[in-house]
């Protein structure tokens, strides 16, 4: 275990920030966790921006390294490689984790994110939108069970870094008002994912940590 002050986590209870908390618990790191209330929009102050100029979370600072990495792909890389967790057993498994991860960066992430922005976020309802990023969503999940038919996780039949990253934005099925029954693979890979003590104790550390 590592000490609290070696590690700063910037975080909130969404999926980018939910990945960062179960990859800490999955390698049993500890840090000091700063979550921020998004809607307070300190994410954007300029003690942050140095941090990540994007003005998002998560973003961490390794104090012990003197370095900060922000982007959640990036993020789980850094740290697997750092604390020697979850890493690939080979090059061509470290290829595939790198294209499922960036598939998430691309793809997952915005395509979802859209579809609940549009369902939640908006204050106007646009049908047109919710149609095409339902209609996408669905494809890309269509994507996942194919792999998953293939693979008991994303990048091969070891759990890593790309199912963490998956994960999250995956498991939004019934928020987004997505009908995944037919994605059995997706759902059998949710199920055993969502078991992993590691993962319980993100989410819940995801949802518990204190506001800054």
């Amino acid at each position: 275990m590592n000490t609290a002050n070696s590690l700063t986590f910037y975080t909130a209870d969404t999926p980018n920030g939910q990945k960062i908390s179960i990859f800490l618990k999955e390698a049993g790191i500890d840090c000091e966790r700063v979550k921020f209330n998004l809607a307070e929009g300190r994410q954007h102050l300029p003690e942050f921006l140095q941090i990540n100029p994007n003005g998002k979370i998560p973003a961490i600072v390794d104090h012990e390294a003197g370095v900060s990495v922000f982007e959640s792909a990036a993020i789980l890389g850094y740290l697997s490689q750092k604390y020697g967790c979850l890493q690939a057993r080979s090059p061509e498994e470290q290829l595939t984790i790198q294209q499922w991860l960036f598939f998430q960066v691309g793809s997952i992430g915005p395509m979802l994110g859209q579809l609940w922005w549009f369902l939640h976020g908006s204050k106007t309802y646009n049908q047109e939108a919710i149609a095409r990023y339902r209609k996408e969503s669905l494809r890309i999940y269509g994507v996942v069970d194919g792999q998953l038919a293939r693979s008991v996780y994303l990048a091969s039949d070891h759990y890593s870094i790309a199912d963490i990253a998956a994960f999250p934005w995956l498991r939004t099925h019934e928020e987004l008002n997505l009908d995944i029954s037919d994605f059995r693979h997706v759902l059998r890979w949710l199920e055993s994912i969502e078991a992993r003590p590691a993962v319980k104790a993100g989410l819940a550390d995801s949802r518990e940590a204190s506001v800054a």
